[in-house]
């Protein structure tokens, strides 16, 4: 296990990165895996990115499934090519939502997505 240190945090995540806790998780840890995945260089993520992180979450609590990234941007309100503009790499936007590690079925769905 590793800590990311973090605006005087301490946010526990895995030796890949995903974060330990899932109910760890709020703004500022989302930034901080941001910052760590090489998506932003400084704080905060924008109001549609949090979005998206958001309905991720939510979706995945509800499901233990990642939603389809079409449906996400529809459910977001956002312009239909959002997840890819906001997050191109669909697993970058899996950590920093602080979701756990995929299982190997979820990993080959969002390396295709």
């Amino acid at each position: 296990m590793a800590i990311i240190e973090y605006e005087g945090m301490k946010i526990n995540v895995d030796d890949e990165g995903y974060l330990v806790n899932y109910e760890d998780w709020n703004e500022k840890v989302a930034c901080a895996l941001a910052e760590k995945e090489g998506i932003i260089k400084t704080c905060p993520l924008t109001k549609e990115r949090m979005d998206i992180l958001k309905f991720m979450r939510t979706y995945y609590k509800e499901n233990k499934a990642f939603p389809v990234f079409r449906m996400v941007c529809l459910k977001v309100h956002q312009p239909k090519e959002c997840t890819f503009t906001e997050f191109p790499d669909p697993l970058k936007a899996w950590k920093v939502a602080g979701l756990p590690k995929p299982i190997p079925e979820m990993y080959s769905y969002l390396t295709s997505a």
